[in-house]
């Protein structure tokens, strides 16, 4: 495989540091993955601690025969420009993804008729969108995404955080009801008064509200194009029962989705070691690498559509 450096965002505001990772068989165009990141800020690799979920899957693919494109997040390379700017999803995420898709279908080496967008996390939750709102690819692979909004998943972890821990629970069981009373009637404020309020550090509420407008179930049952949906059976943040269990209820059916689920991998989709969200910087301390059942479930997906 080769690599070679891409910007993301040239000449913006917001440039941004990629790599495009490509298969050794260049000769005719190449099918692509343009990755995109889970929550908070990470760079091209979206390394977590000693994993680096976005290097292993580029890698993986050039050997099948697909190119990679993988940048750092905006508020990674950033961080100090975005720290008092406004930002929603749009401006944290979609913008550069639909950048990234957008150098893809310009590059020679890529099939522009099959560019992929592969998000992790919050990046899987996303993906639907940005499709809908410009990258129109051929197909989507979601990572430990969920159909559920943003704040039902951050207040779900706040109970995880306690649930084990009697020391801790009491303590989290207030946070709890805290950060849950500040999302009642969400979806009645205006968008003014939403902004106005505060979740916690930077973030308003308004971020929760222009994300939870539309899920991304919401968004997969208005299209038909291939959606490949990969859950870790032990991961503590996305759980396998309620999260990718919803997804195969609201999608059932549809010849256009592929659900896999992966019993002892992780968040990261590296062998667990924990099932415990107190745990998860033991859990990311410890160096693995995505297996090839993974590589290979997703190269297979690219490649058959």
């Amino acid at each position: 495989m080769t690599s070679r450096e891409i910007t993301v965002g040239k000449g913006t505001e917001y440039p941004l540091k990629g790599l495009l990772t490509l298969p050794d068989d260049t000769s005719s165009p190449v099918p692509a993955v343009v990755t995109v990141h889970g929550s908070g800020p990470s760079n091209m690799d979206e390394r977590v601690m000693k994993l680096t979920p976005f290097k292993d899957i580029a890698e993986g693919l050039a050997r099948n025969g697909i190119a990679t494109l993988r940048y750092d997040k905006r508020t990674f390379a950033h961080a100090r420009k975005m720290k008092n700017a406004p930002v929603t999803v749009r401006e944290e995420t979609i913008d550069d993804a639909l950048l990234a898709v957008d150098i893809l279908k310009n590059e020679p080496l890529i099939d522009s008729g099959r560019i992929f967008i592969l998000g992790h996390s919050m990046g899987a939750m996303l993906a639907p969108r940005i499709d809908a709102e410009g990258a129109d690819v051929r197909g989507l692979i979601m990572m430990a995404g969920t159909p559920f909004r943003l704040e039902d998943i951050v207040v779900r972890q706040l109970g995880q955080a306690g649930g084990g821990n009697p020391l801790l629970r009491g303590i989290v069981s207030l946070e709890n009801k805290i950060f849950s009373k500040k999302f009642d009637g969400l979806y009645e404020m205006s968008d003014e008064e939403a902004k106005k309020k505060k979740f916690a550090g930077g973030i308003n509420l308004y971020y929760f509200k222009e994300m939870g407008r539309k899920t991304a179930a919401d968004y997969l049952l208005e299209s038909e194009k291939p959606v490949l949906i990969m859950q870790g059976g032990s991961d503590f943040q996305v759980l396998a029962d309620k999260d990718f269990s919803k997804f195969k209820e609201l999608l059932a059916g549809r010849e256009n989705t592929q659900f896999r689920l992966y019993p002892g991998l992780n968040h990261c989709f590296v062998n667990a070691i924990y099932n415990d969200i107190l745990k998860a910087s033991k859990e990311y301390g410890t160096e693995r690498h995505i297996g090839e059942e993974v590589i290979g479930d997703i190269a297979r997906f690219i490649l058959e559509n």
